[in-house]
């Protein structure tokens, strides 16, 4: 259940003041309506907004999702071709509730035949012994990009794969697991791309995995393998509400994966992103899990907006980017950070601030494993800035930039960081007891 100190799940509510803005110099005031059932019980978790103040989501118009559906677009799905019918139902823009009850399969043809990476291969010509042979740095090098025959052939297998498992959601959405189900998806990627006003709640999203990495020789000193695919990805996105949901790479942990050209051949992409402008966003109660790159927010210097709340989630086996965050606003208060190694998983580091974003960190604890340091918390370009307080290492409240900072050479700036969250709803003003609460709270399946 949620914590004591967020009630919106229990109790039905009228309309609601909601701030306007993020800072508090800049107040303004919206409304917010929240649906309640005609026997005033507990509100239908489908037709539940966003509380006002509930993180950066809340500024402005808010964040309703598919609220205001009609019946004809309140849908309960159990299939892959299911969800793509009510995600594509018509008219455009039409508020729309989809309900995912059980696990959905993206890997699936329109009859739910299961599909793998050789159906998705079949006739493009791609075969992975031709592409190692093809781009082996002994004979390509490692001064440019793939390019000829193989590279186009795994394009042409990768944009199958796409077609199958990139479910695009339109504006105006909600997409909720029914509870008591085990609602979710099997290799899937929610895009929200140039879309606002989108809540997706209580699902399990498992081994996003591309089946058609791409080499790139000139990425680091020696090349890195690149998949493609988000479990939930946010491009030039708007009012997004990612809540109570649950990200892992199992059953297919990285481990698992074989090594080309000397480096790990990584089929998993993020868990969710948050890229191209996207802006107004709260993730809020969700449990990371069992994977490398968990989270960007910006996907380059030069992208712009991002103001993102991140509050009451679990990050546990994560390596990095828990968030990497560059150039917005971004506030993180009463998350959890276990740095415990799982499934192979070994924490390089939780936050990476960067390309002058500033973040605002309140009231979150790391339980930090014996082979792990305070001062390995942080990460930076130098020009990222973090402004944290009460927050706690195993219990005893630290300054992580200052433990980042003694033992870096980049240091991580404080002062540029300095803005005043007003939306920070259910913040509680100690982090000692997230790691028990959060254990029965985030995630998928908890809502009911």
């Amino acid at each position: 259940m949620p914590l004591p100190s967020d009630r919106r799940f229990t109790r039905p509510r009228r309309h609601l003041a909601l701030a306007a803005a993020g800072l508090v110099t800049a107040a303004g005031l919206g409304v917010l309506p929240f649906a309640t059932r005609a026997d005033a019980g507990a509100p239908d978790l489908a037709r539940t907004a966003l509380a006002a103040r509930d993180g950066w989501a809340s500024s402005g118009s808010g964040t309703t999702g598919g609220q205001a559906a009609d019946a004809a677009h309140d849908t309960t799905v159990t299939t892959r071709a299911e969800l793509v019918k009510a995600l594509r139902a018509g008219p455009s823009g039409a508020p729309r509730i989809i309900r995912i009850k059980g696990r959905i399969d993206a890997n699936t043809d329109d009859q739910g035949r299961r599909l793998d990476c050789a159906d998705y291969a079949k006739g493009t010509g791609y075969t992975l012994a031709a592409y190692l042979k093809a781009y082996d740095p002994a004979v390509w090098g490692r001064s440019k990009l793939p390019a000829g025959a193989q590279e186009s052939a795994r394009a042409a297998a990768q944009a199958r794969q796409a077609e199958r498992i990139a479910l695009a959601v339109p504006s105006h959405t909600t997409i909720v697991g029914v509870p008591g189900t085990d609602a979710g998806i099997n290799g899937g990627s929610l895009l929200v791309q140039k879309a606002d006003n989108v809540i997706i709640r209580n699902l399990a999203f498992a081994d996003t995995r591309d089946c058609f990495p791409q080499w790139d020789p000139t990425d680091g000193s020696e090349g890195n393998w690149n998949s493609a695919y988000d479990s939930v990805t946010l491009r030039g996105a708007t009012h997004a509400w990612i809540d109570h949901n649950t990200f892992t790479d199992s059953p297919h942990f990285d481990s698992a994966n074989p090594r080309h050209f000397g480096r790990a051949y990584q089929v998993h992409d993020g868990a969710l992103d948050i890229t191209n402008a996207s802006d107004l966003v709260t993730v809020s109660y969700n449990r990371f899990t069992d994977h490398d790159k968990t989270m960007l927010i910006g996907s380059s210097d030069k992208d712009s907006k991002l103001r993102v709340t991140l509050h009451h989630n679990v990050f546990q086996g994560v390596v990095q980017r828990a968030p990497l965050a560059r150039v917005g606003q971004v506030h993180l208060y009463n998350n959890h950070f276990d740095t415990t190694a799982r499934g192979g998983y070994a924490h390089q580091y939780s936050v990476n601030a960067r390309a002058g974003v500033r973040i605002v960190a309140q009231h979150n604890h790391w339980t930090l494993s014996a082979d792990r340091k305070a001062s390995q918390i942080l990460s930076g370009d130098g020009t990222g800035a973090f402004a944290g307080s009460g927050n706690m290492v195993n219990g005893t409240v630290t300054d992580l930039v200052a433990a980042h900072n003694a033992a870096n050479k980049k240091k991580i700036k404080i002062s540029e960081a300095a803005w005043q969250p007003a939306l920070s709803r259910g913040l509680e003003s100690s982090a000692a007891g997230l790691p028990a609460s959060l254990a029965r709270s985030a995630g998928a399946g908890v809502l009911k």
